[in-house]
């Protein structure tokens, strides 16, 4: 529970003046709530006739002779009740007393709205902050981290454990701010009226906490495992909405079911169990307090009977009064003690985002770079994913000079990706050190790293956004001349205007709506539109047909053109005028050369391309 407010007092921070706010109006509430409590004494003794004597007034002070002020205001209130049973007859007397009550209590549960009002803002700004939050994490953690988790797992933390935090907000803002306020105000109201009674109820209250606490005790443990499992079957549900059409190639449709039918059979019997334990919080509450006050009663009527007892029956009345209304927020403190015990688990799961390290550091002043002047230069490089430490690249040296189209060829697996990937800063090199114009790239600031790099990959990555969005992408300001303009050059424009709305058409979830050598050549449009000095071609053709591949790579050769330029290629006969070629083999160089230069090598190179000859 500390852990969980010292979390959520982090977030507090940019909402106080609405704490005050909610506090202030909160503490008003409570004290009408015990005034307008009071109003019950002379409706009683008009009522039951339980006062006789006739009551004379008390100036008004802290402490005057045997009374204090309580004793003093209560005089007082009966004093003013006999003068107007006097002056208008008890039936009047009982009606001013019941729109007096009623006009408090208007303004007691406008206090209280205003309370809850002004917590709504807390709530939701919370919220949306640590949505924020977790989204600006995910924008800035390495590509490594996503390829050790779960995306099913990703989302159900960004959704449901947020919901369960919001929830828990709620109820922590309850448990902090306004019950605790309702509670002084009735407690100190039971001390004043009688110490006694109120000394006994202080010692018959750890005994119900007891019990409820035992109740809550495991509860975010198995919070945390309901978590896990949803987050298994929001993973099924990313795999099956990535592979539909596979899994419907293959017939394996009842598989598919029966694997998320079982993690959601596993998440219900969990939730089940959360979901009872977290039920039985307010019957058991309600019977408790049901308990006390039949203690409390017995007690304080035990103390009027044998005359005992420093209070009558009618403040007797309002005691009870006051203690019953006393357990509504206790019950409340108690149920919101179970929903942040959820939050807290689901917290947790959050926190594995929040806190997760980013290894892609920049340094203390970081140096800015615009351009390519000379050259990229790779120096002993070695890469390993943290996964297995199994060395990916090992002992990479390589030069790319400026204007220079450089190749990488190899068998899958051979680090190709890889090696392309540490250049922006994708993944860190554990050994060596990538350099352009001679300064080490972890020196340069990222941003402007990757401001200088374009990408065209084998997968075209669009967005479910127009065409013009899609092209436009990450570039500031752009015109629809410019766009154009690059739809043009990558041999993107004939067919853009061919669609329903031209450059305005949507293209769907991951540009579903286009062929595959369409999407391609928006792609490359957009790497033509950002204009990069370096640009990385990562098998950009291999999933194309032949009418597509030639069209993609015209637009390639124009994009190309005055850019140093990094190429992946299964297919050679893309890359057979490469300045460069270099052959990968289990994560080393083994051969580089121009193409005829490799043939007549006659090694793995010349090998990969007699087979392509079949």
């Amino acid at each position: 529970m500390k852990e969980f407010f010292k979390i959520m007092g982090m977030y507090f921070r940019p909402y106080k003046g609405y704490v005050w706010g909610t506090l202030l109006l909160n503490v008003l509430a409570a004290l009408l709530n015990v005034v307008s409590f009071s109003t019950l004494l002379p409706i009683l003794t008009i009522l039951f006739q339980t006062k006789h004597e006739v009551y004379e007034f008390i100036p008004w002070a802290w402490k005057s002779g045997d009374n204090d002020i309580v004793d003093i205001a209560i005089n007082n209130l009966y004093y003013f009740s006999q003068q107007v049973v006097n002056l208008y007859g008890p039936a009047t007397t009982l009606l001013c007393f019941g729109l007096i009550l009623a006009g408090l209590t208007l303004l007691k549960t406008g206090a209280y709205f205003g309370g809850s009002a002004c917590l709504m803002p807390i709530k939701t700004g919370i919220v949306r902050d640590l949505r924020a939050k977790i989204y600006n994490k995910i924008l800035n953690l390495p590509i490594s981290f996503f390829t050790e988790e779960k995306k099913g797992d990703i989302l159900s933390r960004v959704s449901t454990d947020v919901n369960e935090v919001d929830a828990s907000i709620g109820s922590s803002l309850d448990m902090a701010i306004k019950n605790p306020v309702f509670i002084l105000f009735y407690v100190i109201s039971l001390f004043s009226l009688s110490w006694e009674l109120t000394l006994f109820v202080i010692c018959v209250v750890p005994f119900m906490a007891f019990a409820i606490g035992r109740i809550g005790k495991k509860l975010k443990k198995k919070s945390l495992y309901v978590q896990s499992k949803w987050g298994e079957g929001l993973s099924i549900i990313e795999e099956t909405l990535g592979g539909l059409r596979i899994i419907k190639a293959f017939v394996a449709e009842k598989k598919m079911e029966d694997k998320f039918v079982a993690v959601n059979n596993e998440y219900r019997r969990a939730a089940l169990r959360v979901a009872v334990r977290q039920s039985s919080a307010h019957p058991v509450s309600e019977f408790l307090g049901t308990l006390m006050i039949v203690i409390v009663l017995w007690f304080g009527g035990y103390l009027i009977f044998s005359g005992n007892s420093p209070i009558d029956a009618s403040i007797f009345i309002y005691y009870l009064t006051i203690l019953y209304t006393i357990l509504q927020p206790v019950k409340d403190l108690s149920k919101a003690g179970y929903t942040i015990q959820k939050g807290m688990a689901s917290m947790e799961r959050i926190n594995k985002i929040l806190n997760a390290e980013n290894n892609i550091k920049e340094v203390e002043n970081p140096v800015s770079i615009n351009g390519l002047n000379d050259a990229i230069e790779l120096k002993d490089v070695s890469f390993s994913y943290n996964t297995d430490g199994r060395e990916i690249l090992h002992d990479i040296n390589l030069k790319i000079e400026k204007g220079k189209t450089v190749a990488l060829v190899g068998q899958s697996g051979s680090g190709k990706s890889t090696l392309v990937d540490l250049i922006p800063r994708f993944h860190d090199v554990q050994e060596g050190e990538i350099a352009i114009d001679g300064v080490n790239i972890k020196n340069m600031k990222v941003e402007s790293l990757r401001g200088i790099i374009g990408n065209v990959n084998q997968e075209a990555i669009l967005f479910n956004d127009t065409v013009y969005n899609n092209i436009a992408f990450g570039v500031e300001n752009a015109t629809p001349e410019a766009v154009e303009e690059a739809a043009r050059i990558a041999n993107a424009h004939d067919f853009i205007l061919e669609m329903e709305e031209g450059y305005q058409t949507i293209v769907g979830d991951r540009g579903c709506r286009l062929s595959g050598g369409q999407r391609q050549r928006i792609s490359i449009a957009r790497a033509i539109l950002k204009n990069p000095p370096i640009l990385i071609l990562d098998e950009a053709t291999s999933a194309l047909d032949t009418e597509s591949e030639k069209l993609v790579q015209d637009a390639l050769e124009k994009l190309m053109k005055s850019r140093t330029t990094i190429a992946i290629a299964h297919r050679l006969s893309t890359i057979k005028n490469a300045d460069e070629i270099n052959v990968l083999h289990e994560g080393k160089i083994v051969e580089r050369g121009t193409h005829e230069e490799l043939i007549q090598l006659g090694g793995y190179y010349k090998k990969l391309n007699d087979m392509q000859q079949l």
